[in-house]
């Protein structure tokens, strides 16, 4: 007597996850094209703020602070290159790895971000960064929320495949993204008052 195996049950999704969002084409492609331009001037900001910090901080704690923010900032912007190249349909390993680079490095930079920006309000009165100060750890705060919520969502739909679980954890995955672009955004309060100017040293002419 042969025994057919059992078919993993099937249940309604509502809401596509961001990986199965941009698996399929054009999607995947106007998505790698997104993220490949402004990935430029994401690591531009990137070391604006290393040296931005390099001058508010003299100490030594602030200063290795300072080193690893720059470490985990690169981290997370190639982590999320690398997600963007490597659709989860195309190679899942690298797709995952990378997504845990990216997730892991955003949560690390952004505490530690808030920790440097808790010094500076502390030390330096401008309304402006005591504003950005305080929305970037109510955002640091709302991210590592639903990172958790959408964990255990995925978590519970792996282990009882339920009605609507799937649905909630690709809602939480999208606030997730949402509210790490928002605490990017708060360098408008770092840097609105300043003007950035990327250029070459001029060549020495020799007549």
């Amino acid at each position: 007597m042969r025994v057919k195996p059992r078919r993993p049950p099937t249940v309604s999704n509502y809401l596509p996850s961001i990986s199965a969002a941009i698996s399929q084409v054009p999607e995947r492609y106007i998505w790698r094209c997104c993220i490949g331009l402004h990935s430029a001037p994401r690591y531009l900001i990137t070391f604006t703020y290393f040296s931005f910090y390099r001058r508010r901080f003299e100490k030594l704690p602030e200063r290795l602070l300072t080193g690893l923010t720059l470490l985990c900032s690169l981290a997370e912007n190639s982590g999320l290159l690398l997600l963007t190249s490597v659709a989860s349909t195309e190679t899942y390993s690298v797709h995952k790895n990378a997504f845990i680079v990216f997730i892991a490095s955003s949560l690390l930079h952004m505490l530690i971000t808030c920790r440097l920006w808790q010094v500076i309000k502390r030390h330096y009165i401008n309304p402006e960064e005591v504003t950005s100060y305080h929305w970037k750890l109510r955002i640091f705060l709302f991210n590592i929320s639903c990172c958790a919520v959408a964990a255990y969502f995925f978590r519970r739909h792996n282990k009882y495949c339920e009605e609507g679980v799937y649905t909630l954890f690709a809602f939480f995955e999208y606030m997730v993204v949402l509210s790490n672009m928002a605490f990017h955004l708060t360098a408008f309060w770092d840097f609105g008052n300043k003007e950035m100017m990327v250029a070459t040293p001029p060549e020495d002419k020799r007549y």
